[in-house]
């Protein structure tokens, strides 16, 4: 999904117009609508402006193959308790059963 289509689609799913994203982001209506029809992009300080507003990250924005929406609140790497978990196995293989040395 293109970053228009994103934008759009955000706009929709909040119940604003165009007129009501253009207010929240100080652009005009039709800067807006260049916006999602592709004739223009926003520069990079509304697109953070964007994300924060949508909840969703500048990276999901622009990322045409990311379709999955990552919000900032989630972790992009494992967790904490993923990586001790994974290394306490790794030791017990390298050193409980003498597989690796």
């Amino acid at each position: 999904m293109k970053l228009a289509d994103k934008i759009r689609q955000l706009r929709i799913e909040k119940g604003w117009s165009q007129e009501r994203l253009a207010e929240e982001m100080h652009v005009s209506r039709q800067a807006v609508s260049k916006w999602e029809s592709e004739s223009a992009e926003p520069e990079l300080s509304k697109l953070r402006k964007l994300a924060d507003l949508f909840g969703v990250t500048t990276d999901y924005l622009l990322r045409d193959e990311n379709d999955e929406r990552v919000t900032p609140e989630q972790p992009l790497g494992p967790s904490k308790e993923e990586v001790v978990s994974y290394l306490t196995a790794v030791d017990r293989v390298r050193w409980g059963s003498g597989c690796l040395n």
